[in-house]
């Protein structure tokens, strides 16, 4: 018993109410009761209590608000509801467009809508089972996010047990809810951060939504709990009420996610078309004077079962729209023009400017396109330009300020030697870009090298970019080819690599060259012009490599979407010594993805044609994306979303709702064994 009369396992409760509810106060509702040191005298507490009785232990306790251990990665987790982008209004023409479509697929309606600000943030759900926080999930691709439940624990606002605050808000536990919302840094949060991390010599946030984005994503997440983090509700996913949904619209969902102690947006609110156009307004002329970062308002239509009833189109909800406020513009000037060089040898001018402040982010460089846009604009070095956010996210020189250039500025001369390698520059008669068409030059090396690792790429699990780079520029890694050589003495003498860490390279390198599928690698390759859906059409016409390499130029136009540039572009790859040695290389080390012999070529019939398949949950041994490509390379189409339209939901580990709307539908469903088996009946058996 302590000095209160309570037992240890009493008191530590009533601490951890305590502190939470001081939390909420001092985060959420900006009115805390008591003083920092108090709040400090209560933590230390409970945390003596918990070191002396680990058998209370509790993941959600406020003492592990300050993180913890450091994680190996982040594990890929999907969403049992698809986390879905929105259409953006950039002008009142386009909310009209938005109304009208939207009267069209929901004919003689009286719309209500809610609407509340756009935050500038990094959009992610919180998952909540019998009122317990579980799980925190980034959007990701939409379909499935990163695991970043450690880190948001440590985020002072979310709250953790949302069991009080039912009781007290007389609503009854969730047995699941999801909470999508914006993980945000407050605006003089992030000027305070950039200067204490440039006093350290550290890294500079561009903004706050990179700060937040960056500080959510630390693999320690006692960095996390550094950071002056908040989360901000605006809607839900997937809910199981014990008794019924109690929320029919959105607006009471939003009151709801308030009395269940969430952050929303204060200047949300339930209103008519009209009423939107007048919160707009509000907004936009208001933003400066907000504590955060918006670029815009979210409009959604009020009722959720409307909501259900419009649906979705393939990227985005119908009943929902983004109004993005106008750019902001400012005025600076130019000091220089550099060129720089990417995988493709493309030659790209950045322009190098005097640091301005624009929509409260500093802005010192912006892209200028190519050589015929900076002759458009005739803008010199040495010029005041007028300089724009697009979207408020990516800085661009709008145009130059004839009437305050200063006597004598030359015009701007494209270099005719590549900045990198020296080698001279060509442009081609249909393109508005210089290249350089050294493949050895380094710049080119570099890019191509991080293309080939990266999700568009082979999908190298763990491997980012930087250490490419780095690979790179010390000379150890000269083609892709040698990624699958690399050693642990290799490795090991690079500055801050770990045995443990050079120990996954190696085998995320070994992982790729046995499962790599031919598509997967076709992309990887960076041919000019063939993207992800191209290298599937390749992957399904042609046996391997060797038979692509072998087809001729008339031969590829037989395949859908493929046209004479196109074509082209692949018979000059092939037709380069320097890429077949490459491809050469490949085979010997074993990265040579073939479709079995005696499996339909995509020009001949399609086993799969008309069939369209869904995927939900975790497959073993494949990603995703790779289970697409092989349904789509024997003719069969991947779905977005559950209808009676599909053919076949394929269900892996932790399926989520769509398996229960597919049987409620009648919708046949296969596990992984039997999707497998399809596979192999249809011709094409995925890679071990």
């Amino acid at each position: 018993m302590n000095p209160t009369g309570q037992t240890p396992a009493q008191r530590v409760q009533q601490l951890r109410h305590e502190l939470e509810r001081h939390n909420l106060l001092y985060y959420t509702l900006d009115a805390p009761e008591i003083t920092d040191a108090q709040y400090d005298a209560l933590f230390r507490e409970l945390k003596d209590l918990e070191d002396a009785h680990p058998e209370l232990d509790d993941p959600n306790s406020p003492t592990r608000r300050v993180g913890g251990a450091v994680a190996q990665a982040f594990a890929s987790r999907p969403h049992r509801q698809r986390m879905y982008s929105l259409d953006n209004a950039l002008t009142p023409e386009e909310w009209q467009a938005f109304l009208e479509r939207l009267g069209r697929v929901l004919p003689e309606r009286a719309f209500s809508f809610w609407a509340d600000p756009k935050f500038d943030g990094l959009a992610l759900e919180v998952i909540y089972e019998h009122g317990r926080f579980v799980q925190a999930l980034t959007r990701g691709d939409g379909e499935t996010g990163e695991d970043v439940t450690d880190n948001m624990r440590t985020v002072r606002n979310l709250p953790l047990d949302l069991r009080r605050h039912a009781a007290k808000a007389n609503l009854p536990v969730p047995e699941l809810l999801e909470v999508r919302g914006e993980v945000v840094i407050t605006k003089a949060d992030f000027h305070a951060l950039n200067q204490t991390q440039d006093e350290a010599g550290a890294k500079v946030f561009a903004n706050p939504r990179n700060a937040a984005a960056g500080s959510v994503r630390q693999l320690d997440s006692r960095v996390t709990a550094s950071r002056p983090l908040r989360f901000f509700a605006y809607g839900a996913g997937e809910t199981r009420w014990p008794m019924g949904d109690p929320w029919p619209t959105q607006h009471a969902l939003m009151e709801g996610l308030g009395r269940l102690g969430f952050t929303v947006a204060r200047e949300g609110r339930a209103v008519d078309a009209a009423g939107v156009e007048a919160l707009y307004a509000e907004l936009e002329r208001t933003r400066d004077k907000l504590p955060f970062e918006i670029d815009g308002m979210v409009v959604k239509l009020d009722r959720l079962d409307w909501q259900r009833e419009a649906g979705f189109t393939a990227r985005a909800p119908r009943w929902a729209v983004a109004w993005k406020f106008p750019p902001r513009q400012a005025e600076t000037l130019l000091e220089r023009i550099e060129v720089q060089v990417g995988r493709t040898g493309v030659l790209t001018p950045v322009a190098v400017l005097a640091p301005v402040s624009l929509a409260g982010v500093t802005v010192s460089r912006a892209t200028l396109h190519n050589e015929d846009e900076i002759k458009a604009k005739d803008v010199r070095p040495g010029d005041t330009v007028v300089v724009q956010r697009a979207g408020d996210v990516i800085p661009e020189v709008v145009r130059s300020v004839p009437e305050k250039r200063p006597v004598g500025l030359e015009p701007f001369v494209f270099p005719e030697a590549c900045p990198s390698c020296g080698s001279r520059v060509t442009r081609l008669a249909d393109e508005a870009a210089w290249r350089c068409l050294n493949v050895s030059c380094p710049a080119v090396l570099k890019g191509a090298i991080v293309f080939f690792v990266s999700k568009s790429g082979l999908d190298i699990e763990g491997v980012g970019k930087r250490w490419i780079e780095i690979l790179v520029e010390k000379g150890i890694v000269k083609s892709p080819a040698d990624l699958f050589a690399l050693t642990l003495e290799d490795l090991l003498p690079l500055e801050r690599m770990g045995e443990k860490l050079a120990a996954n390279f190696v085998e995320a390198f070994d992982k790729a060259r046995r499962s790599a599928t031919l598509a997967r690698l076709i992309a990887a390759l960076g041919i000019r012009q063939v993207g992800a859906q191209t290298a599937r059409t390749l992957a399904g016409a042609f046996r391997d490599l060797d038979a692509l390499a072998r087809a001729t130029a008339e031969e590829l136009q037989l395949l859908p979407d493929i046209g004479p540039e196109v074509a082209q572009s692949l018979r000059a790859f092939f037709d380069n010594p320097g890429n077949r040695e490459l491809l050469e290389r490949f085979r010997a080390i074993g990265l040579w993805p073939s479709r079995p012999a005696d499996a339909p070529a995509a020009m001949g019939p399609k086993p799969l044609a008309g069939k369209r398949f869904l995927f939900t949950g975790g497959l073993a041994g494949m990603t995703r994306s790779q289970a697409e490509a092989l349904v789509e390379g024997l003719g069969g189409t991947a779905a977005g979303s559950v209808s009676k339209k599909l053919d076949y939901l394929v269900a892996g580990q932790d399926p989520g709702s769509k398996l229960d709307k597919a049987r409620a539908l009648g919708v046949p469903v296969l596990d992984q064994e039997g999707f497998e088996t399809l596979l192999r009946q249809a011709g094409e058996a995925p890679e071990a």
